[in-house]
Order: structure tokens, then C-alpha cells, then sequence
């Protein structure tokens, strides 16, 4: 079985090398960058105002930049926009608020000045769930395939993996655009929460992925090492799905938005993913002949 893992891996990683260098992958980047990076504050702001938030920009961004337009009656997302202008190189102030100032200084032109951050404005902004028009270009990282017996031995096997289960509707769906998500908790079993789905393969594979995240990950919260627990755990769900018939190929695009860079960097963690990969299939196997 080790050597299967293996094999898998690597196949994983030439998907993933493939999936960077694949017309649809760039397209997906381009429009990726043209969406802002929100500071802390702002991202509580978004999630506060419109927790199912995925995707955000201004009204005139959607029209002009993505062909979509607002719909009609969406309330706005606030958020601080920064003002940037012409600051005044002693005092930091805008040349309206210097010359109101006690500030003396009078070296340079005001015209003359750098800018620089001087304070910040409210601003509106609209999720792409209130925009209509032409569609984002998607990954497509769902699995596919019959996973009718697989998923009940899934959530029978979190007793014993000794995982705490919850599967949550769409409509009580709280964690924005993530399919699932793991909670460790203090002297208490790792809560994994699963959004519920037609597509029962991918319910599965992201089960799984989020089983992976408690088996291994519970002691390990950096920002810096978050990108390898994603890498590690959805290697984990390729293999385990795989393993039961699944087409898990979506995972390269995946991985490819993780860590293009270094897709090889899952068979540096072999020994991590193979092991806990193994523990899952073994407890999910011994529940499947219980109830065959």
C-alpha cells in the first residue's frame, strides 16, 4: 500500500504541474488579481456585514472589470478605504490639514511633497453573490463518483479516529466559501465541520481532507505553515478518495493554488500523508464490512 501512496503522489504532483500550466489556471489567476487583499480590519468588517462573503469589490470594479453589475436593492459592504495623497514630510498631514496645523514646515512646495497613506474614508463594496452578469472563471476541484457507501463509513469512522462530526446545511453555512472546516479545542476531540452537498464524492473527499487536518495538525497554527497542512491534507483526500474509486484529479488545481510553486513539496511529507492516508482507509474499510 505504501508504494501505491507513492505512486499516487507522484501522479498528484505531475496533475499539479499540469494544472499550473493550464489555460484555465491562468485565466483564474488573472481575474484573482484583480481582486484587493483586505487588511484584518477590513476582512472582519466584510464578515461582520455579509459572513457569506467570497469575493469583494467596488461597484465600479464589477461593472468594469468583470461585466458584472450590482442587483437591484443589495446594501453595501462598508469598509476603510485608505486616502492617499501628497503628505507633508514632518507632520504626515495632507497639505489641506497641514496648513490648519501648528506644523512649521515650509522647506518644499506642497506640489513637491510624496505621497503616502493620510488617513482613511468609508467605502462601499458589493460580495459577487449581489452582483449578476458574466460568470468568474472556477477551478474544478470537486470530486466526482460514487460515494453512496463511502460517506456513511466516513462519519461512522470519526469515532474512532476520534473526531467530533457536524454537517451543516447551506443555509446555516457560516464559514463564507469553504467547503469544510477543523476546530481544535482544548482538552476536547477536534471539531470538523462539513457544508452539506448534492455531490456526495466531494462531501466525502472534503470529510476526509478535514479529518486529515485533525490527525495531524492539531499543535500547528502559523500563518507560514498553513499553505503545507493545506498541501498535506488535501493529498490526504486525493489518496483516500482515489483509493475508493473516486475522481479526485481536482485536487491538482487545488494544490496548484496553494503551492505552485513547489508541488513536489507533498512527497517531502510522504511519510506524514501515506500514514494518515492508511489510518483513514483502514477505520473507513472496517466500517464498510461491519455493515456489508
Amino acid at each position: 500500500m505504501h508504494s501505491t501512496i507513492e505512486t499516487w503522489l507522484e501522479d498528484l504532483v505531475c496533475e499539479a504541474d499540469d494544472a499550473v500550466s493550464s489555460d484555465q489556471f491562468r485565466e483564474w489567476l488573472d481575474v484573482q488579481s484583480e481582486f484587493h487583499d483586505y487588511s484584518p480590519r477590513n476582512t472582519l468588517l466584510i464578515k461582520l456585514q455579509c459572513p457569506h462573503a467570497t469575493r469583494v469589490a467596488g461597484y465600479r470594479t464589477w461593472q468594469n472589470e468583470f461585466g458584472r453589475c450590482v442587483s437591484e436593492g443589495e446594501k453595501a459592504i462598508w469598509i476603510w478605504a485608505p486616502i492617499i495623497s501628497r503628505k507633508c514630510p514632518k507632520c504626515g498631514n495632507s497639505s489641506s490639514y497641514h496648513e490648519r496645523s501648528d506644523c512649521e514646515y515650509d522647506e518644499t512646495e506642497p506640489d513637491e511633497w510624496n505621497k503616502g497613506l493620510v488617513g482613511f474614508r468609508p467605502a462601499p463594496v458589493f460580495d459577487v453573490s449581489q452582483t449578476e452578469g458574466e460568470a468568474l472563471p472556477e477551478l474544478e476541484t470537486e470530486a466526482n463518483g460514487n460515494a453512496d457507501e463511502l460517506v456513511p463509513a466516513l462519519l461512522e469512522a470519526a469515532a474512532v479516529l476520534e473526531v467530533d462530526v457536524e454537517v451543516v446545511s447551506p443555509r446555516e453555512w457560516s464559514h463564507g466559501s469553504a467547503k469544510g472546516v477543523c476546530q481544535y479545542r482544548l482538552e476536547r476531540q477536534p471539531l470538523v465541520e462539513v457544508r452539506d452537498r448534492e455531490n456526495e464524492a466531494d462531501f466525502a473527499v472534503t470529510l476526509v481532507h478535514e479529518y486529515a487536518h485533525a490527525l495531524l495538525h492539531g499543535g500547528i497554527d502559523t500563518d507560514d505553515e498553513r499553505a503545507k497542512r493545506e498541501l498535506e491534507a488535501e493529498a490526504v483526500g486525493y489518496i483516500v478518495g482515489r483509493y475508493f474509486g473516486l475522481d479526485t484529479s481536482g485536487s491538482a488545481f487545488y494544490l496548484a493554488a496553494w503551492e505552485s510553486d513547489e508541488p513536489e513539496a507533498i512527497l517531502e511529507r510522504l511519510e506524514r500523508i501515506s500514514s494518515t492516508a492508511q489510518e483513514i482507509i483502514d477505520v473507513v474499510e472496517e466500517e464498510m464490512d461491519e455493515t456489508s
